[in-house]
């Protein structure tokens, strides 16, 4: 009884986030026709379009594990793929299982550390390949805006809104993290200017707090620069892998739209709705974005499956999260296998 109490205290918080994320899927589909529908589907599910999907998600983990191990091998010429591959599953673990997807960098640093890399090698290798991340996905989502926009103002209330602001959040903060690693007077100088507005229209309640952080924040990206250095020859192929692994992720939704036997929607259309699902997502505070997630998918995408959409919402999660939780403790695990005691693995 103690150890089985003892191990529910261990992985309370994945125990909550699954129950929660759990509850909400559960909710929507026994308390509407979701589950009579989803048993209509499977009869007809075409399981080609179905592989594809799960095979997206996979490639996705692949090519966040390659992503990853350009940038590693770049400071410790002999680190290999397989640890690369479980450091990047346990950060797809951390990001599914914390609020705002915070727990998932931290994790990774504190994995690559026990492999024997220096800790402040290992925080400046993710700090800018979640640059690289963010800077790709806002540049996707503003090309997709562009593009799709007329369309999905006049399909989606409130789009306007909810996409500028998104995009708006994410664009100042690359803007002020080049800033920075141009010119961190000038950086300092704007972000208090801005910060003490806001605590003027009391918007801000602690001024020297919020500073101190966002200072702190900038400062870690503007020193792991000066340590990656400015190689065009590393940043190239990473930026390329990124847009392939989001581009990827973008296509479940897609593929899954297909095996239900459905194809009238082009898939670019599809593609900008999970973009912007991603990122109407990243603004909910609970772990996964449980709730945010599927209510974003269901505005976003309920015009095209219609009557489908609970189902679609169900295999949505289990392949692109639920999966992530599974798989990702499977290899946080298996990464064990690669720590070290002290040695620094050159």
């Amino acid at each position: 009884m103690a150890t089985l109490k003892k191990t529910i205290q261990k992985n309370l918080l994945v125990i909550i986030t699954l129950a929660l994320s759990t509850g909400v899927l559960l909710y929507f589909f026994f308390t509407t026709e979701g589950i009579v529908t989803l048993g209509e589907i499977i009869t007809k599910l075409r399981l080609r379009w179905l592989f594809m999907a799960i095979a997206s998600a996979v490639l996705c983990w692949i090519c966040e594990g390659c992503a990853l191990n350009l940038l590693c091998v770049h400071l410790y010429p002999n680190w290999n793929y397989n640890r690369s591959f479980c450091v990047g599953m346990i950060g797809l673990l951390y990001s599914a299982l914390t609020p705002f997807s915070t727990g998932g960098q931290p994790m990774q640093i504190y994995s690559m550390r026990k492999m024997g890399m220096d800790t402040g090698k290992a925080g400046s290798i993710i700090a800018v390949k979640t640059l690289t991340y963010q800077v790709i996905m806002v540049g996707y989502s503003l090309v997709l805006v562009a593009w799709k926009f007329r369309f999905f103002q006049t399909s989606v209330s409130n789009f306007s809104f909810v996409t500028i602001i998104g995009l708006i959040s994410n664009s100042a903060f690359i803007f002020l993290v080049a800033l920075f690693m141009i010119s961190a007077t000038t950086t300092n100088k704007l972000v208090n200017a801005v910060i003490q507005f806001l605590h003027r229209i009391k918007l801000c309640r602690h001024p020297a707090e919020r500073y101190e952080k966002i200072h702190g924040q900038l400062e870690v990206f503007h020193n792991a620069s000066k340590l990656m250095g400015n190689s065009i020859k590393l940043y190239i192929p990473v930026l390329v892998i990124t847009v392939f692994q989001i581009t990827l992720n973008s296509l479940i939704p897609y593929f899954i739209y297909r095996s239900f036997s459905m194809h009238e929607v082009p898939v670019t259309t599809m593609v900008a709705a999970q973009v912007f699902v991603a990122m109407v997502s990243a603004f909910v505070p609970l772990p996964g974005a449980s709730g945010g997630a599927e209510g974003s998918f269901y505005i976003f995408f309920g015009m095209f499956f219609g009557s489908a959409i609970l189902p679609a919402i169900l295999l949505w999660r289990i392949i692109s999260y639920y999966s992530n939780i599974l798989f990702g403790a499977v290899f946080a695990y298996i990464g064990k296998r690669y720590n070290v005691p002290d040695k620094i693995v050159e």
